[in-house]
């Protein structure tokens, strides 16, 4: 079997890494709603990144990859025999290594509190800034499923807040 880590160099992989690590964990902490489970979750990722025989055309290719690698991951891992017997102590842990210029601990708990659908597309749209023609692509649906689902997940944040935050 061949060896198809060496596709990259460790320099080209340590780019990648720096350049999407943050944006990875985050999607990871979205889907599993803690920090170990996250860190867990990006080292696969990366894991699997390393393994992965193709060179990206560009870097929202590598981007968009990573994204739905990430997002493929953490479903495998909430499906998983240990994830649903397994019972959580804290109900929501601080997200520490976020920074001021990203959404509050109340928006991302009640970020984290929608359905799945609404908050994997809300938190590609508005964080990572996706277009709805990217997601659908990602994810696999019409852009009206998209557009529906983005509606109807502000709705939702917009009752939960009691405002107008992401008109």
């Amino acid at each position: 079997m061949e060896n198809n880590s060496l596709l990259r160099t460790d320099k080209e992989l340590a780019e990648l890494y720096q350049r999407h690590v943050d944006r990875v964990y985050r999607l990871c902490y979205i889907y599993l709603k803690n920090p170990v489970d996250a860190e867990d979750a990006v080292q696969s990722v990366f894991l699997k990144l390393i393994k992965y025989p193709k060179m990206f055309n560009d870097r929202e290719h590598e981007k968009a990859w990573l994204t739905v690698t990430a997002r493929n991951h953490c479903k495998d891992v909430l499906k998983s025999w240990w994830k649903t017997r397994r019972v959580a102590l804290d109900a929501l842990p601080e997200a520490s290594s976020w920074n001021g210029d990203e959404p509050s601990r109340d928006m991302l708990a009640r970020l984290l509190s929608l359905p799945e659908k609404y908050k994997t597309v809300l938190y590609l749209y508005y964080f990572e800034e996706y277009s709805v023609k990217e997601i659908s692509e990602m994810l696999g649906y019409k852009e009206s499923t998209i557009q529906t689902q983005l509606f109807r997940g502000r709705k939702r944040l917009k009752i939960d807040l009691g405002g107008d935050f992401l008109e």
